[in-house]
């Protein structure tokens, strides 16, 4: 019982230890503190938000269409008189939940077939290296077009999974790095001695060594299924949504004429300052990560 009892305890202090770390490394740099904030801002935008504004959102018929920012509308209306702040809002949910299926499926799909790979080595690892290689071949812009114009998308859950299953090369490649090294230390040489289980080794030694890793490629891959699924809707290959960000900018500029006159240039300027927020506040809080998890990163 006393050794359970000073298990648990060591096991406290450590995440005490771990938390105020996380603090220490937070504080020093503000704007490392600002983009979590940024982040945890979106997420509630993207839960909350959608619910305070009706499924079609009301027009303003007083204002007009492309109304000019005002005390009222922040950044004007679009081209059918409704608020522009309200359609970054409601686009919101479309946007992250379909980034956030996209950055789950890559992660989990990437490393669980580097971890496979880098852990059995030999033929199983020379066979999915060879997949992973023609994958990262394939150009996935014109790719993504090519399936665009067959599929037709029409939720955010399947846009997610395609983005996830184009994309989990690269994760791929990285883990199996990562396995390659884990694999030699002495801890692993250890439990190895010790008779215990592949199951063992992989689940208690290897996945929590690299989970740090593994959430900061979830945040980067969150950007890109952003950048991927605006760019697609911007050049009009998916049906419109209307409260989604590259709806938005693929209609004032191609609709408004928003880079030949200033009528709809707030319009545009929305989602675009929309999404350079997001990417600052994942930029800021990967360092973050990067310098809690790597010691040597560390100014103490």
């Amino acid at each position: 019982m006393s050794v359970l009892l000073e298990g648990s305890t060591t096991s406290a202090t450590m995440r005490r230890n771990f938390w105020r770390g996380v603090w220490r490394v937070m504080r020093r740099k503000p704007s490392r503190l600002a983009g979590a904030v940024i982040l945890l801002g979106f997420a509630v935008m993207a839960v909350f938000g959608p619910m305070f504004y009706p499924e079609h959102l009301p027009r303003d018929l007083a204002a007009g269409v492309y109304a000019q920012p005002s005390a009222e509308h922040w950044f004007g209306t679009d081209g059918q008189g409704r608020d522009v702040v309200a359609l970054v809002v409601t686009g919101s949910r479309y946007v992250l939940l379909s980034a956030l299926v996209t950055a789950v499926v890559t992660v989990v799909l990437g490393a669980a077939i580097g971890l496979f790979a880098g852990f059995r080595r030999g033929r199983w690892d020379t066979a999915l290296m060879r997949l992973t290689d023609m994958k990262l071949t394939i150009p996935g812009l014109p790719l993504l077009l090519v399936l665009s114009t067959i599929w037709k998308f029409g939720s955010a859950v399947e846009m997610g999974l395609l983005l996830g299953l184009l994309g989990w090369g690269a994760v791929a490649r990285a883990v199996r790095a990562q396995t390659l090294s884990l694999r030699e230390r002495g801890f692993i040489e250890a439990a190895r001695g010790l008779g215990l289980s592949t199951t063992h080794i992989v689940g208690k030694e290897l996945l929590p060594s690299m989970a740090p890793y593994v959430a900061m490629n979830m945040l980067i891959a969150v950007t890109g299924a952003v950048y991927a699924q605006v760019g697609l809707f911007f050049l009009g290959v998916l049906p419109y949504e209307a409260d989604n960000w590259g709806v938005m900018l693929n209609l004032a500029v191609f609709g408004g004429g928003a880079m030949t006159t200033t009528a709809a240039l707030p319009y545009m300027l929305a989602p675009l300052l929309a999404i350079l927020l997001l990417t600052l506040g994942i930029v800021l809080v990967v360092d973050a990560m990067d310098e809690i998890f790597n010691p040597r990163l560390r100014e103490e």
